[in-house]
């Protein structure tokens, strides 16, 4: 599964694009000025995606790529 497919099974499930997950994750602390603040996790992140949205491991390790900073396909 691509990169992008994952992405539009997350938005596809959540509602959510992948612009609102940078927002949310920025609201939450988790990142400063789109950056995941040298502190925080991986686990933490995905602990959140997988309690808030009910993702999968494969999905959340998706979104914290994206707020690492790989761009969709």
């Amino acid at each position: 599964m691509s990169f992008q497919a994952y992405l539009d099974n997350i938005q596809a499930k959540t509602g959510k694009s992948p612009s609102d997950f940078k927002a949310m994750a920025e609201k939450k602390g988790f990142t400063q000025n789109g950056i995941i603040r040298p502190e925080i996790k991986a686990t933490q992140i995905t602990d959140w995606l997988k309690e808030e949205f009910e993702l999968g491991h494969g999905h959340a390790m998706a979104i914290y790529a994206l707020l690492k900073g790989k761009k969709p396909d």
